[in-house]
């Protein structure tokens, strides 16, 4: 696999690039290339990447990574303008396809570029013609002059996410963009059957759709021929997926696993079969651990096995699910099979693992295809949602592993010819799966194995009952339960920098509502008052917000002066660290890059994660979500046309940020007060155990227009509860 990465009209954008392909290395870390147009750095390892500065200074970038069995991804710089590709793909024709159209490509990656190369894709339907020549997986972003198109294999098996709120990103995974710092809000994955192309100059997306497979016209083929040819299908399927290396088979003693190892030792494909199951004395021996041994002993497959205690499966949940991106419980039970299934074939040096995945979609194996009226369309429904259900899971647990991920019962040829079958032939009675088990047994599998009726993974390996006892020793009612206690107690400690204004407040929040737990306060009182990086009015107050917060508060003098003023800032972050023992750094970040950009710098090299939940969050709904959320909080400086000392001390509310809504109109004020229009200072809230009342203040007025309330005593008031 490899890793896909691309931000276009935004600042420093290979910056970000470069943060999103370290954050998930594990697609790939090795001959990264950034390409900003005009520009191309590249390096042997992520690790290594060093950007000049021409290349800083980009607003476009695109990125990749590739892992160490991945083919070179090749590039190209046109005279007209420039033509790169970063895709992650394994494309099973791409040979014939360079053949049939004298391409020359030198891999399946090399192919998709000359193809794009020469095919006219300005139009919708040529485009789609031109990725329909392509049998395999894929998700590949095509940047040609002022246009970006990202998009993926029809099932979505390949992953891409995507945002479109400040400017045009992309990743292959979810995480990447958040550490690129992206609102998670504003994410969203790729739907298969939409190709996005987004036009750099105008700054505008156009989605074009695809078609996905038909049900119709049903084949009216005797069934023997069915069989057969299904037969076939199957066959071709596994062997266009068998790469030049190990191969592990993902295994379960299943019919889909089953027909697959059949299949490979039929062919003599040398493989080995991994299975995982939790293993207790007080449970009985997990059904999938017995089949999995029957069938390997009965058709002489090698097998090996991972069995977990209880006692691990916490820890595999603090790993998994930061992981998949997703506390949803069968997700979760699914996934430690998974997970636990690849550790043992990574010790074995297995790089590409078969699944079975896909199956139950195709020849009608769950129960709600039993109760549908048409169950050739609720085959199609269900795999219409696999991207959002299974594959992503999949992927990135097996990317984790440094491993790809082969799915032949996804595939293109077989999906179209199974879709088709009569729904009769899937479903008799209350037996699922009939045809394919019809089949099995033509392709040579015992009956007792091709009649076995399958349970869902988590049940079948006994991680279900393992996550409800788990769940039952801590206390918890539910396994969702559990899950989310053991999220909130793996996620980093975190000190948030805070001025005692509304944006620091408010990411404060944000992140304890995401369940972080905020260790300390972080406070520079600078002696400038006119410092580039720190909030001066009433920076005195943060001990009394520190107070009425009930959190700790490390606060340190610096002289103010620029870029000097990081150091001390960088010795406060650094003693928090060892004090409160924090793994990360929260920002109340809007748009400022000067102040995000140099926190980032100084985080980098003390090893920690940086957070900005507010980053280019609308100014106006930021200033109406932190009314809503109950904040009471008022101006105290004031330095901008439209404003005089009268709004000193006054209440913010949802009136007032409708007057600064009307400001910024007419006189171009920015309603958030990221240009220094204002200073807020927050004095009650959600995350307040007691309230702050000024009794005593003073107003110094510079100007009409240049004002500040300077707090000179204030209490602490006990809140109603």
């Amino acid at each position: 696999m490899c890793s896909i990465i691309g931000v276009f009209n935004k600042e420093n954008a290979a910056s970000i690039v470069v943060k999103g392909l370290s954050r998930i290395s594990h697609r790939g870390r090795e001959d990264c290339i950034i390409n900003t147009g005009n520009k191309i750095s590249t390096s042997e390892s992520v690790e290594n990447i060093i950007i000049d500065q021409s290349i800083l200074e980009q607003s476009n970038a695109l990125g990749h990574c590739k892992n160490s069995f991945a083919t070179s991804l090749p590039q190209s710089i046109s005279e007209t303008g420039c033509s790169f590709l970063s895709a992650d793909c394994a494309i099973h024709n791409w040979k014939d396809i360079s053949h049939n159209l004298s391409l020359d490509a030198k891999s399946d990656s090399d192919t998709i570029l000359k193809l794009m190369k020469i095919k006219d894709i300005e139009t919708d339907s040529k485009f789609i013609k031109t990725l329909d020549l392509l049998d395999g997986i894929y998700a590949f972003a095509y940047w040609k002059d002022d246009a970006v198109f990202i998009c993926r294999d029809l099932l979505g098996v390949k992953p891409m996410w995507f945002t479109n709120k400040e400017c045009f990103a992309f990743a292959s995974e979810k995480k990447a963009l958040i550490s690129m710092g992206f609102n998670e809000e504003d994410i969203e994955e790729l739907d298969p059957r939409t190709i996005i192309k987004y036009d750099i100059n105008e700054k505008t997306t156009r989605t074009i759709k695809r078609d996905f497979f038909n049900i119709l016209p049903e084949h009216i083929l005797p069934r023997n021929e069915i069989i057969r040819q299904l037969a076939v299908l199957i066959k071709s399927a596994i062997s266009k997926r068998i790469p030049d290396e190990k191969i592990g088979i993902l295994f379960s003693g299943g019919i889909d696993s089953t027909v697959i190892a059949k299949i490979c030792k039929d062919m003599n494909i040398p493989i080995t079969c991994y299975t995982a199951a939790v293993s207790s004395h007080k449970m009985k021996q997990a059904e999938d651990l017995k089949y999995a041994r029957k069938v390997a002993n009965e058709l002489d497959l090698p097998l090996k096995e991972r069995i977990v205690k209880i006692d691990e499966v916490e820890g595999m949940i603090k790993k998994l699910v930061p992981l998949i991106e997703d506390s949803d419980v069968v997700k979760v039970g699914v996934g430690l099979t998974f997970y636990a299934a690849c550790e043992i074939a990574k010790e074995d040096g297995v790089r590409v693992m078969f699944s079975g995945l896909g199956s139950e979609e195709i020849f009608a194996g769950y129960q709600r295809h039993e109760e549908s009226k048409d169950i050739n369309r609720e085959c199609v429904s269900g795999l219409m949602h696999m991207y959002k259900r299974d594959l992503y899971r999949d992927d990135v647990i097996m990317a984790s592993w440094g491993m790809q991920l082969r799915v032949p019962f996804l595939d293109k040829e077989l999906v179209s010819y199974a879709l088709k079958i009569p729904a009769e032939m899937k479903i008799v009675e209350d037996k699922k799966k009939v045809i394919l088990r019809e089949t099995a047994k033509l392709l040579g599998v015992p009956n007792e194995f091709a009649e076995r009726p399958k349970r869902a993974a988590q049940y079948g390996s006994n991680f279900d009952k393992a996550l409800s006892k788990v769940a039952k020793k801590a206390g918890c009612k539910f396994k969702s339960e559990l899950i989310n206690k053991l999220i909130e107690e793996n996620k980093p400690k975190l000190g948030v920098l805070f001025s005692g204004g509304k944006d620091s407040c408010f990411a404060l929040q944000t992140m304890q509502k995401k369940g972080y737990h905020i260790s300390c306060l972080i406070s520079m009182e600078s002696k400038n008052p006119d410092s580039y990086m720190f909030h001066t009015p009433n920076i005195h107050m943060v001990d009394m917000q520190a107070k009425a917060m009930n959190i700790p508060l490390l606060k340190r003098l610096t002289e103010g002066e620029k870029e000097e003023e990081l150091e001390d800032l960088e010795l406060a972050i650094g003693e928090a660290e060892q004090i409160y023992r924090i793994e990360g750094i929260v920002t109340g970040a809007l748009y400022s890059s000067y102040q995000r950009d140099r926190i980032e710098l100084i985080c980098k090299k003390l090893n920690l994660k940086v957070f900005s939940p507010l980053w280019h969050f609308d100014q106006k709904k930021e200033m109406h979500q932190v009314v809503k959320e109950g904040f009471k909080f008022m101006m105290c400086s004031i330095a901008a046309d439209g404003l005089d000392k009268t709004w000193l001390g006054k209440n913010i509310g949802l009136a007032e940020i409708d007057t600064l809504g009307k400001l910024e109109k007419s006189i171009g004020f920015n309603v958030a007060g990221e240009g220094g229009e204002f200073e807020t200072l927050v004095l009650d809230g959600p995350i307040f155990n007691q309230s702050i009342d000024i009794t005593k203040h003073h107003i110094v007025e510079e100007s009409k227009n240049t004002a500040k309330l300077i707090v000179e005593e204030a209490v602490l008031t006990n809140k109603e509860k």
